[in-house]
């Protein structure tokens, strides 16, 4: 959650206690409420970036992203008219996490052709630079003894910033819960499409903001988010702070996004959702499902990271048994990362994979046969002749290539 929360729960929603407790879920000002104030776009001066974009805090942020709170990270997101989003990182933080964070918050920002309203994002973007819009990614999880908390800008905590290959992706224990996309939803929302019922709407999407609140009335009254009576005084809380808007948001999103298919319940967000994957939206909360296709890509449009830590078969497709498929099927596009050996199954989605300093085997659902693949300098194609079973796939340093009948060494085509 964007703010820290007071709710009473019951044994039926323990989770939600332990989630609090060990995997953050979330943390804002010290007031409870975001502020949103409108500035100019700033251009710090940036010292030199590594391969990742990430470099040292520009000089212009560190008289309040200070050494003495423990931040050392940078990255950004710039804007089309100039400004930057930027995104502060204290010295725990892994620069995995920070690309992801930088990942997520692009991904957010890239145009969806054809959508009702993110087909041209930049007016969300440029917005957010004029607003001010930081994101503070932190050590540990929000158990209040961390000083940077109290700064302007919406946090995300090192315990619960999950990395696709990492342990935490890939049990789906909600112990280390991953609430990026949401946090990071809340900054967008807050900062760019505006939130309606202050004293200033200071958003770019007003249209698209009153049907997120239609949709969020719907919900509430019929039942179908935050219904049960133990939510009472969280519900009174976001009222008073106006962002019940912002919270439904992002439960639809995680449901969209399969974050919580996995979960050990009959619904999503912690069982106050009705609907618990992307399938269970239109039929259970018709509203929210059109909230997403309205702004949302259906697939992650970023390059995931696959964490060093990884070996054996990273899997695209969905596969009941391995809990992280929930999540992984809407990727498109991944690097393997570290030296291990990693495998890669891909999904329908014409993957771009690329591969690490370990030998690596993308996996094919078909017999050779079936397939057509050419090679250009370093790169191969891999074109299945199949419809809606594994796409086109463009594979860099990749060593094998398994099908069904048999394996091929990329260097002997």
């Amino acid at each position: 959650m964007s703010r820290k929360q007071k709710i009473p729960f019951t044994e039926s929603i323990l989770a939600l206690v332990v989630c609090s407790a060990l995997a953050a879920c979330g943390g804002s000002n010290s007031n409870n409420t975001t502020k949103v104030t409108p500035t100019t776009p700033t251009t710090p001066t940036t010292p030199t970036t590594n391969e990742l974009g990430i470099s040292a805090v520009p000089q212009a942020l560190a008289a309040t992203f200070t050494r003495a709170l423990k931040f050392d990270r940078y990255t950004k997101v710039d804007t089309p008219n100039g400004g930057e989003i930027h995104i502060l990182a204290q010295d725990e933080i892994t620069e995995n996490q920070i690309v992801r964070a930088r990942n997520i918050l692009q991904h957010f920002l890239t145009d969806y052709p054809g959508s009702a309203y993110g087909a041209d994002k930049s007016a969300i973007a440029n917005k957010m630079a004029e607003n001010g819009a930081t994101l503070m990614l932190l050590n540990g999880v929000d158990d209040g003894t961390n000083a940077a908390a109290e700064l302007d800008g919406q946090p995300l905590y090192y315990g619960e910033m999950q990395v696709e290959g990492h342990s935490w992706y890939i049990n789906q224990n909600y112990e280390h819960r991953d609430a990026s996309y949401e946090e990071i939803l809340h900054l967008v929302h807050d900062y760019g499409i505006g939130v309606d019922q202050n004293e200033d709407f200071l958003g770019a999407l007003v249209d698209y903001q009153t049907e997120v609140r239609a949709a969020q009335v719907n919900a509430l009254s019929g039942q179908l988010w935050a219904w049960s009576s133990e939510l009472a005084d969280w519900l009174a809380e976001l009222t008073a702070e106006n962002s019940l808007t912002q919270e439904y948001l992002a439960s639809v999103l995680d449901s969209f996004y399969g974050l919580w298919g996995a979960f050990d319940g009959d619904y999503g967000m912690w069982n106050f959702y009705v609907a618990k994957t992307r399938n269970d939206l239109a039929p259970k909360d018709p509203l929210g499902a059109a909230l997403m296709a309205q702004f949302f890509h259906p697939y992650l449009t970023y390059n995931a990271r696959i964490d060093e830590s990884f070996t054996g078969d990273f899997s695209l497709k969905f596969q009941s048994s391995l809990a992280y498929t929930h999540h992984a099927q809407y990727l498109k596009n991944i690097t393997l990362t570290g030296i291990n050996d990693s495998n890669v199954i891909v999904n329908q989605l014409d993957n771009n994979i690329s591969g690490n300093t370990g030998t690596n085997t993308v996996i094919f659902s078909g017999p050779s046969s079936e397939y057509q693949i050419s090679k250009e300098s370093e790169q191969l194609t891999v074109a299945d002749l199949q419809d809606n079973r594994d796409g086109s796939n463009t594979l860099v340093a990749i060593e094998k290539l398994q099908f069904t009948d048999t394996t091929i060494n990329s260097s002997s085509l």
